[in-house]
């Protein structure tokens, strides 16, 4: 790779054409010219490695035995949970299990006293407390049903580029009840991008009594999801044949093709027990309903990933003038991310152009913004069709343009 720079009495020239294949460089570079009278700064035009942010870190939320409250705690393991929290078989203990079961690595755990759902978000509390664990992707409130606090769970989810899972009232035991629910409340979450369901619960070992018990199934889906992402990778359906949960001893109703059909219709995942044994997720729907372009789970999820991916890979622009050299180093920075991506099979398409684009110019900015130091960063990708774009904006703050 070649940059090609001519120095003329202290003026620095950059080919623009290969610039966008430079080799990238920490800092800028100090260049003294016979006859300048102070430094002349070259701006850097090879793009900055974007590294994608995990997307199998899950945040448990809700009451243990132990621990201190409104703090999270990072577990790696179901036994570091138990020394950290306590033994005990409530629904925060069950879904961490569950989750670590599952191909799960690593977790924060928040304890919250009765009562401290929500929580605050000046107090940090409850599911605020989350403020200060970064990297989640994954938020459960393992057997919360409450309207109020799953909606404000989703809309904190929604802020922090988290995905929601959601247990089903413990008392809808059968598809009409779990309809109900979800035609009209839904936990209010009648529709949410950022959240996903599954029915019906799981059976697992009860060692207090040696027989089964029944709890929400959102905990092994966290673990499902971690498990898929890491060997499949997040833009793949964490459903089918391949999803299998681990530490299920069964179901706590059994599905007809035609209910499992109408309850996906609904956002509502089924699980279901192959015929050969085992027990898997059949299902990878939001809770957006139908008509949404982010009712598919793996998109949604893509999406996310992508976001805050971008987002946190471009920061370094937050010093830099809003102009054409940024603007270059920005596009060249997203493709390279892009098409590492597309290389990884992330797009169903023959060719990049059917799979992705980038702007970052003067079209996805006014003067306005320009002169005010906001980046607008226009990415379009196609999860599902070649060149079928869903169009992604994500916005940077930087410096004004110089004069």
């Amino acid at each position: 790779m070649r940059v090609l720079l001519v120095l003329t009495v202290g003026l620095i020239v950059a080919s623009a054409a290969l610039a966008a294949e430079a080799t990238p460089i920490e800092g800028p570079i100090i260049q003294w010219g016979p006859l300048q009278r102070g430094p002349v700064q070259i701006r850097n035009f090879g793009p900055r490695a974007i590294v994608g942010v995990p997307t199998g870190v899950a945040a448990f939320v809700g009451a243990t035995a132990g621990g201190e409250a409104n703090v999270p705690v990072a577990v790696r393991s179901f036994a570091a949970y138990r020394r950290s929290f306590g033994a005990d078989d409530g629904p925060v203990s069950a879904a961490v299990q569950g989750f670590f079961a599952n191909g799960g690595q690593q977790a924060y755990v928040v304890r919250v006293l009765p009562g401290d759902l929500p929580g605050s978000l000046a107090d940090r509390t409850g599911i605020y407390a989350l403020e200060s664990a970064g990297g989640v992707s994954i938020m459960v409130l393992p057997e919360v049903d409450d309207e109020v606090v799953l909606a404000a769970a989703a809309r904190y989810c929604e802020q922090r580029r988290t995905f929601l899972l959601v247990d089903p009232p413990a008392d809808a035991d059968t598809v009409a009840e779990v309809t109900g629910w979800r035609t009209v409340s839904g936990g209010g979450l009648r529709i949410q991008e950022n959240a996903a369901v599954y029915f019906p619960r799981v059976l697992v070992h009860d060692p207090a009594t040696g027989a089964t018990r029944t709890v929400g199934p959102s905990g092994f889906i966290a673990g499902l999801y971690a498990r898929s992402d890491r060997e499949r990778g997040v833009w793949k359906a964490p459903a089918g044949t391949e999803a299998v949960l681990r530490g299920v001893q069964g179901l706590a109703a059994k599905l007809t093709q035609p209910e499992m059909d109408a309850l996906t219709e609904l956002g509502v995942n089924p699980l279901r027990e192959l015929p050969g044994g085992g027990y898997v997720a059949w299902g990878a729907r939001t809770m957006a309903g139908s008509d949404s372009e982010w009712k598919y789970v793996p998109v949604r999820r893509f999406a996310l990933y992508l976001e805050e991916s971008i987002d946190q890979g471009t920061e370094w622009a937050v010093f830099e003038p809003n102009d054409e050299p940024l603007w270059g180093q920005i596009r060249a920075q997203v493709m390279t991310f892009l098409e590492g991506l597309y290389r990884q099979g992330a797009f169903p398409a023959a060719r990049p152009q059917e799979a992705y684009f980038v702007r970052c110019d003067r079209s996805t900015m006014t003067q306005a913004d320009i002169d005010a130091g906001r980046l607008h960063i226009l990415v379009g990708f196609a999860p599902l069709k070649p060149a079928e774009f869903v169009v992604l904006r994500i916005r940077q703050r930087v410096a004004p343009p110089q004069p």
